[in-house]
């Protein structure tokens, strides 16, 4: 059905994948986190201040070396799921605690039925969307 905007129920789902992805890091839970990650669709992710990692092998490897260093606690903030047919992405803020405010944009593959990770990507945020820019505070 690609093409075919997704029902909230799909949505549901592709927000707990997104969660299953948080709990995973945080937790440095590297068995959960290869189970989310898709195998069939190509992967791609890019790490805070990291250039692009493409392929499951080298995107495995980043999160092993993340987790090995000890996984930083991330928690996700006023996420929104859009599924578009078999594939979904997810737009949100992270917390990393005692550390900078980020954004993100997650992209899932439904795959056998599940809802997989094929890509995240992360970045600093200077300001939230919602707060005025500092030239206009002056």
């Amino acid at each position: 059905m690609a093409g075919v905007v997704g029902t909230a129920r799909e949505e549901v789902a592709v927000l707990d994948a997104n969660s299953s992805f948080y709990r995973a890091l945080s937790e440095g839970d590297l068995a959960a986190m290869e189970d989310l990650w898709a195998e069939a669709a190509p992967v791609a992710c890019v790490h805070p201040g990291w250039g692009a990692l493409r392929g499951r092998d080298a995107v495995m490897r980043s999160w092993r070396d993340i987790m090995r260093a000890g996984a930083p606690r991330v928690s996700c903030t006023a996420a929104s799921a859009h599924v578009l047919g078999d594939v979904a992405f997810v737009v949100c803020g992270e917390r990393l605690s005692g550390g900078p405010r980020l954004v993100a944009t997650n992209v899932f593959h439904l795959e056998g039925g599940r809802w997989r990770m094929c890509h995240h990507q992360a970045g600093m945020v200077a300001r939230e969307a919602d707060e005025p820019p500092p030239d206009a505070l002056a």
